[in-house]
């Protein structure tokens, strides 16, 4: 799904061009809570939600951990007509852009349909509705197929549901590029909005924990195959032995500053940088791309490393892997030079939506003044990293949310504005 140009709403252009551009609204659906309060609530405390397996028997695969969404009622939130139509990837998308728009004050039936765009990240698509049509196909015939297989396992669709169910005809598509999409949706959401789109629907969600989904992330060799739920996931950490995966996201509601301070609107905190490179070819010798990205995402923000309050890390997990982004964070903000946090070790690796939580999450360590923790880790001294590891009450004006997939680097900046009743 590629994004879709279209002429600006009325009133959009006044606010258009290289202004701030802000979040007003945030909604989640996590492993750690059903909307943006119970996910705040649960990571401030480092609670996990890191599980052995219930939606399908794990006792036949090598990794039995993650973490799921549970206490989803998707016909308590969605109309009934969607529910056959649409994979749990989807309504859990569908229920946090509905949270997203409640928590930012919008009714978009109230504003011109080409003012507003939608731009979400996904890496898996509809896996369990995929894997259960495929079911039907092999065991019962062609004819049980859905009709709605044709676009329900489709990485674009939360895309295109969303902008259904709310009449959004602006500017909209979907980014794909690993852990690191939904970061990178948002920013070609802020890029929209600078071009004249007046609100955006933005970020990340994925759902792939089925037989079949699980089978594609255990291919990658990086899952955690411990069975103990307090040390299965322990980025940075001696005993770092791979990650546990997770499912959801979280979704933001983008805008320039200029119209949130004109409708009155709470903000949260400006999109104030982003930066995207890609790694070298493997054995090539080359520097991974994760400190040029840092280094291009605060020039964006006309900001220091020594104004950077927090770094949210990837976090793989993945010993090589930790050692290259411990060094690109040294190699930045020197040795034990920031705060890093990984708040993701009570959720899980979310694919497309570990990264939109983190920047949800980082809004909200802005708005609440505290840093949340990376819970169970003993980091290790070599990496010369400052983790967090309990929760620490602090003033904050900024943090800088890292993300890499396979290949994909993303580095975003967010800070408080001083407009609104969040910021």
């Amino acid at each position: 799904m590629t994004a879709v140009e279209a002429r600006p709403a009325p009133g959009a252009a006044e606010h258009a061009g290289t202004g701030p551009v802000v979040v007003t609204g945030i909604g989640v659906t996590a492993p750690t809570g059903l909307g943006a309060g119970r996910h705040w609530s649960a990571t401030r405390a480092g609670e996990s939600a890191i599980r052995r397996i219930t939606r399908f028997d794990p006792a036949r695969y090598p990794a039995r951990l993650a973490g799921q969404v549970t206490g989803f009622d998707p016909a308590a939130h969605l109309p009934g007509r969607l529910l056959p139509q649409t994979d749990l990837m989807t309504q859990l998308a569908l229920v946090a852009a509905d949270e997203a728009l409640a928590d930012a004050g919008v009714n978009p039936d109230e504003l011109p349909s080409f003012s507003m765009g939608v731009v979400t990240a996904s890496s898996s698509g509809g896996f369990e509705f995929g894997q259960n049509e495929l079911r039907n196909l092999w065991s019962r015939g062609g004819k049980y197929v859905s009709a709605y297989q044709s676009f329900a396992w489709f990485y674009a669709v939360n895309s295109g549901q969303i902008s259904i169910r709310h009449g959004m005809r602006g500017p909209s598509g979907v980014v794909v590029s690993d852990q690191a999409g939904g970061l990178d949706a948002v920013a070609q959401a802020r890029r929209q909005i600078r071009k004249g789109t007046g609100l955006v629907v933005s970020g990340g969600m994925d759902a792939s924990i089925c037989p079949w989904g699980w089978a594609a992330q255990l291919a990658a060799g990086t899952l955690s195959t411990s069975d103990d739920p307090r040390r299965a996931y322990l980025p940075f950490d001696t005993a770092a032995a791979g990650h546990v995966p997770g499912e959801g996201g979280a979704l933001l509601i983008l805008e320039p500053l200029a119209a949130a301070e004109a409708r009155g609107a709470e903000v949260y905190g400006e999109i104030a940088g982003h930066a995207a490179t890609f790694d070298p070819p493997p054995g090539s010798g080359g520097e991974p791309g994760l400190r040029r990205a840092i280094e291009l995402a605060l020039a964006d923000a006309g900001t220091t490393a020594a104004e950077v309050d927090v770094v949210f890390a990837d976090a793989a997990a993945v010993p090589a892997l930790d050692r290259a982004e411990a060094a690109a964070i040294r190699a930045v903000f020197g040795p034990h030079g920031v705060p890093v946090t990984a708040p993701k070790t009570l959720t899980g690796r979310l694919c497309s939506g570990a990264a939109a939580l983190d920047l949800a999450t980082a809004l909200l360590s802005l708005r609440h003044g505290v840093l949340p923790p990376a819970t169970g880790v003993r980091p290790a001294a070599g990496l010369e990293l400052d983790l967090v590891t309990e929760a620490r009450p602090r003033p904050l004006r900024s943090a800088l949310v890292l993300a890499r997939g396979n290949g994909f680097n993303s580095a975003m900046l967010v800070r408080t504005v001083h407009s609104g009743k969040k910021g």
